[in-house]
């Protein structure tokens, strides 16, 4: 299925217009060298350079994080890096990182969904749905969790569930390209498997409704006891 998962796990332009502000406005008050790590490290990320925006990250994570955690800046950072480490395919560290973060903010959606990605990226298809049904119980009209939900389920053969797992979320976003296109290929990949299944159940009774007429024809009529005489015993 290839609708190209959608990630939707960190959008750079959330990142410069939603992550960097808080910290900004902290950092007017006092300048402290988890905020300065924190706020470079979101610069690299919005340029690709996902490496040096993990080094920063790191920078940040080791320093004193006091300043960052009141502005939810420390959340950003776990997200932060943990979207770079997927944008480098190093899935594994990206689900270390992740877990760090949950530690701190265990109902954290966007955290799970990350996660989620993560695990489906290594093939871990059982795991992702759970990470993303996680994310979702935190946030119930979480699209791309949902979306993402539909493809893991989708691989997985289980075709009707992701059919309810796109049309979730194409209800919590009517009109969403990727979440219709789902829907349509499982929706097609669902009827298929359907009437499959009703061939395929179709020959067995055929079969069995064959094996019955042949038995029934050739089987040997059962051989009718001809009652012996009875021999009395010798008396002694």
């Amino acid at each position: 299925m290839k609708i190209g998962h959608f990630i939707c796990i960190l959008a750079v332009a959330v990142l410069i217009t939603g992550f960097i502000q808080p910290v900004l406005a902290e950092g007017n008050e006092t300048t402290d060298a988890a905020t300065n790590y924190y706020n470079i490290g979101v610069r690299y990320l919005a340029t690709n350079d996902f490496q040096r925006a993990i080094d920063f990250f790191n920078l940040a994570l080791a320093s004193n994080t006091t300043m960052i955690k009141k502005s939810d800046g420390l959340l950003y950072t776990y997200q932060g890096k943990a979207y770079a480490l997927i944008q480098l395919t190093r899935y594994d560290d990206a689900i270390g990182t992740i877990d760090e973060g949950l530690v701190m903010y265990p109902k954290d959606p966007m955290l799970w969904n990350d996660k989620g990605y993560a695990l489906f990226s290594l093939g871990k298809n059982q795991d992702a749905v759970n990470a993303y049904d996680t994310a979702i119980s935190f946030d119930q009209n979480y699209t791309s969790a949902l979306i993402n939900k539909g493809q893991a389920l989708y691989q997985m053969g289980k075709y009707q569930d992701a059919v309810d797992a796109f049309t979730r979320a194409d209800t919590t976003d009517s009109g969403n390209s990727k979440a219709a296109e789902g829907l349509a290929q499982a929706q097609g990949a669902a009827a298929a498997a359907t009437q499959t299944m009703v061939i395929i159940a179709g020959i067995i009774l055929i079969v069995a409704a064959g094996g019955i007429v042949l038995y029934m024809k050739f089987r040997k009529p059962a051989e009718e006891k001809t009652p012996g005489k009875k021999t009395k015993g010798k008396k002694k």
